[in-house]
């Protein structure tokens, strides 16, 4: 599920509100360890680019991993 994760994200790069999301949707469908190597992974690849919805579902939105 993971790779897919990063395929469909990697597709969905082009616009804001795609990513953001498909980014919220596999956040419930990944186990955690796969939720820790995204945020790795979005971190690496698309901090720059969304860096504040990456920020926003990582660490404020209650429910979803934190750190």
């Amino acid at each position: 599920m993971f790779e897919y994760t990063k395929t469909v994200l990697l597709k969905l790069s082009f616009d804001r509100t795609l990513f953001k999301k498909e980014l919220e949707k596999s956040l419930m469908y990944l186990d955690a360890h796969e939720i820790g190597k995204l945020k790795i992974w979005l971190e690496t690849n698309f901090n720059s680019k969304f860096h504040d919805d990456i920020h926003e579902l990582f660490y404020y939105k209650e429910g979803l991993v934190k750190g």
